[in-house]
């Protein structure tokens, strides 16, 4: 579904939403939680017990206007970094043989985005049915091949195979986006937003 609205809140996610500069060095501002109060900290933001993968997909579904306002939750290649307004901060490891990637296709308008936020990357299809292959560069393996209804963000999460070259293909509407992506390495992106579909 594309609207004015989604177009005026894509821009805005434009400036204030994602994440567009691999740099997760920088911590100014936060106070990071220790290992002792991880679970009390996570259990605040609705999050308790779950590892990153567990997590995400609990975030993932979340309805738009049902995603927390109060922290942030950023995947980066090997951690998932959770902010609370407060500047507390704490992360939990990514699993180790895979790597999450999620992608916006769009048809008129997107954003800038390189760590992908949960609570906050906004895209312009959301609750539409999309078409996904996702093949291993180099050995032609498919990994996935399905149609998946985009989230309320408008993104689709991918969970892939990590150190691997990734071939992308999003097909909607007789349109199709296609991007190759690596997931080795710590600096890699997770957000996908420059898949225009024609």
């Amino acid at each position: 579904m594309v609207g004015p609205a989604a177009v005026a809140v894509v821009a805005l996610a434009a400036l204030t939403a994602c994440s567009s500069a691999p740099d997760p060095a920088v911590n100014g501002g936060q106070t990071v939680v220790d290992a002792a109060q991880t679970g009390d900290f996570l259990a605040e933001l609705g999050l308790e017990g779950l590892d990153a993968k567990q997590a995400i997909d609990k975030l993932d579904r979340l309805p738009t206007e049902q995603r927390p306002s109060e922290f942030t939750a950023q995947v980066q290649p090997s951690q998932l970094v959770l902010t609370h307004q407060s500047g507390r901060t704490a992360w939990l490891p990514m699993p180790k043989d895979q790597y999450y990637l999620s992608a916006a296709p769009y048809v008129n308008q997107t954003h800038s985005c390189h760590f992908h936020s949960l609570t906050t990357c906004l895209g312009e299809l959301y609750g539409e049915e999309v078409k996904v292959k996702a093949s291993n560069a180099e050995t032609g393996e498919v990994l996935v091949n399905k149609s998946v209804e985009t989230f309320g963000n408008g993104f689709i999460g991918l969970w892939v195979p990590r150190g691997i070259t990734v071939d992308l293909e999003f097909t909607y509407e007789g349109k199709t986006a296609k991007s190759t992506v690596s997931t080795a390495g710590d600096t890699n992106a997770t957000c996908l937003t420059q898949l225009r579909l024609v």
